[in-house]
């Protein structure tokens, strides 16, 4: 499924938003050993383009995922927001290759595609994000009615020996088949280190390694990986 993701939600990977005085367009890749996304995995070895363009506070950005194994979920996101001091809210249309490969559609009881809303505050030494799925290909609850699946995630960046830091506690707050919780369950504790290594002077790559827990599912993993943008 997904990742934290894209050029227009840079608020919910922690770092700090703010209204562009001048267009701005993001173009890069990331290379992963392993596709975790908010405590649950999502495939091995995997290629995340992104494509995100900006101004004024308002963003418009692509993201997809492509694993090595033919039989990894393929993924093509789409986002808008917009931010304005600290807040951000936007929606996010999420589209994976099962259980329905047709892209454009939309039939509410087979489509592939799922829509979240999403509203976060950015401040400073810590960043709160809300999301909700409203639409789509959602989950569903205890009684079999659509869940409208939720997650609350908290991370605080932080620097240390060199290296840029960002500590994640995400939570599930009821019962829902999208994160496989019965009830508010604790999915996502994770610890992500990133350092940029310079090729020239005018060029470096970004490395990290991500260390996650879900102790909903009693399941950890260890992620490394590589950012190449121009």
């Amino acid at each position: 499924m997904r990742k934290i993701v894209l050029f227009a939600l840079g608020l919910v990977a922690g770092a700090t938003a703010y209204a562009q005085d001048e267009v701005e367009t993001t173009i890069g890749a990331d290379f992963v050993s392993q596709y975790v996304w908010r405590g649950q995995d999502c495939g091995n070895v995997s290629i995340q383009p992104t494509l995100g363009i900006g101004y004024k506070g308002l963003s418009l950005s692509a993201w997809g995922s492509v694993g090595i194994n033919a039989e990894d979920t393929k993924e093509f996101d789409l986002t808008a927001s917009y931010t304005i001091g600290g807040l951000t809210l936007g929606v996010t249309d999420y589209w994976f290759n099962t259980p329905e490969e047709r892209y454009f559609y939309y039939n509410a009881h087979g489509t592939s595609h799922v829509f979240e809303a999403f509203l976060g505050y950015d401040f400073g030494l810590l960043s709160a994000t809300w999301y909700t799925n409203f639409a789509g290909n959602d989950g569903v609850n205890k009684k079999g009615k659509r869940a409208y699946s939720s997650y609350f995630e908290l991370n605080a960046p932080f620097k240390l020996a060199t290296c840029d830091w960002t500590a994640t506690v995400g939570v599930v707050p009821y019962a829902t088949t999208s994160y496989d919780t019965t009830g508010f369950a604790v999915t996502n504790v994770a610890l992500k280190a990133t350092k940029d290594i310079r090729i020239t002077d005018t060029f470096s790559v970004p490395i990290f390694g991500q260390v996650l827990a879900n102790p909903c599912s009693q399941k950890a993993y260890f992620v490394f990986g590589f950012t190449l943008q121009p």
